[in-house]
């Protein structure tokens, strides 16, 4: 990510508008951001300050580039690189050695006279002589311990330009998010890797279901519980790119400014055209949850519709997505949870998952090998080998029936 000194923002009736470059107004950009990851892949030996150095060298007829601007590109570029560090000291030790070899012939001139008789050449050869190393490897490696000398050795990079710049879009939004207060966001799709990553990035979650399958979703940390603090607009910055690679949000974030004292707000959405870095979130955890998908179908079935992670169950900081809604034509609905890959510790945690949320009876698909090991195991689990049949779910939904809350339960009405 950027630092806050790297952060570029206009303000605007109460909303804070972070730098953005678009096809529109920073066409020229994309042949700048090409000539940037050029002398990066090109620049493998060189030191960050004679990188740094070319990159500004790119920039020099651009009018309309601030340096913080400039200096952004550079801290998103050294991200994806790898730097020869000295972190056994060599560096320290051997400046010490050739400064107290010189200091005992001081002063050194670059050409002798009759006051001064020691020539810093002379003085060079001798110490590169007594160290058995060409003067030049010893030079290159007396500050070889200070970042802007560090070497780069390896350079990641991004695919081309285009992604240097989406790259740079997002992190002016996180930089933005450094200020933040609180997050809210508004979904419909990606449940479970919203929430995924924002457990991740250490963020406590209020939730609020707003209609069939739309849920409110309110992000802070445990500290916010007692006063208003920005201490937890990193960690939102952190799970942007995530929310930004999912789809059906939007998000809205008061943020506190640091010089003007006073919060504004940021707002974005699934539609704003951001491109994370990250990858979007699979369809499927796995085959068995996509080949039964395809064969139920889009139509519905008896009545039965099937949706893919259409509900969120939570309790306090306990959240659960099923892999399957079903959802009826008269207003009904079933979850469905798919167990397949597990180990014992898994299934552990699945089934004080399922005793967690006992009231939302789950229906439960589980492969043969974890059903005849685990005894925890629901009774009326849908066993399968390799593939989970549609007959056999149809045939347990017809099993339920409904209780006055509308809640489902097997057999007779609970």
């Amino acid at each position: 990510m950027l630092t806050r000194e790297l952060a570029i923002a206009e303000y605007d009736a109460g909303r804070i508008l972070p730098d953005r470059l678009t096809r529109k107004s920073h066409g020229q950009y994309l042949g700048y951001a090409e000539r940037m990851l050029n002398v990066y892949r090109r620049g493998i030996g060189r030191t960050r300050r004679e990188l740094h150095r070319a990159v500004w060298t790119v920039f020099a007829g651009e009018e309309d580039c601030p340096a913080r601007r400039i200096n952004a590109f550079c801290k998103l570029l050294d991200d994806a690189s790898t730097y020869q560090r000295d972190r056994r000291g060599r560096a320290a030790a051997l400046r010490r050695d050739v400064f107290r070899t010189a200091a005992a012939m001081h002063p050194l001139v670059r050409k002798a006279d009759r006051l001064f008789e020691t020539e810093e050449a002379k003085v060079k050869a001798q110490i590169a002589a007594r160290l058995g190393r060409p003067w030049a490897e010893i030079d290159r490696d007396l500050f070889a311990d200070v970042i802007d000398f560090h070497r780069l050795a390896e350079f990641g990079g991004y695919p081309d330009g285009r992604a240097l710049l989406a790259r740079y879009n997002v992190a002016q939004v996180q930089a933005a998010l450094f200020g933040a207060v609180s997050m809210t966001v508004w979904a419909t799709d990606d449940f479970k890797t919203i929430l995924r990553y924002a457990k991740l990035a250490r963020l406590m979650h209020t939730i609020v279901r707003i209609g069939e399958g739309e849920y409110h979703l309110r992000f802070d940390g445990p500290a916010s519980v007692l006063r208003q603090t920005r201490r937890y607009g990193a960690a939102m910055a952190r799970f942007l790119p995530a929310l930004i690679a999912c789809r059906g949000w939007r998000m809205h974030a008061v943020v506190r400014t640091r010089r003007r004292g006073w919060s504004v707000h940021l707002d974005l959405s699934s539609e704003d055209g951001l491109n994370s870095h990250l990858p979007p979130p699979e369809d499927f955890d796995s085959h068995v949850e996509e080949a039964f998908a395809e064969r139920w179908g889009p139509q519905p079935r008896d009545g039965w519709l099937l949706v893919r992670e259409g509900e969120v169950l939570h309790r306090g900081q306990k959240v659960f997505v099923p892999d399957f809604v079903f959802r009826h034509d008269d207003g009904r609905s079933v979850l469905m949870e798919i167990v397949g890959f597990w180990t014992p510790e898994y299934i552990a945690a699945k089934v004080q998952t399922l005793r967690t949320f006992r009231d939302q009876r789950i229906l439960l698909a589980v492969a043969g090998p974890a059903r005849e090991t685990a005894a925890d195991l629901p009774a009326e689990a849908i066993p399968y080998k390799s593939a989970l049949l549609v007959k056999d779910v149809l045939e347990r939904l017809k099993a339920f029936s409904f209780n006055k809350a509308g809640l489902p339960v097997l057999g007779a009405e609970r």
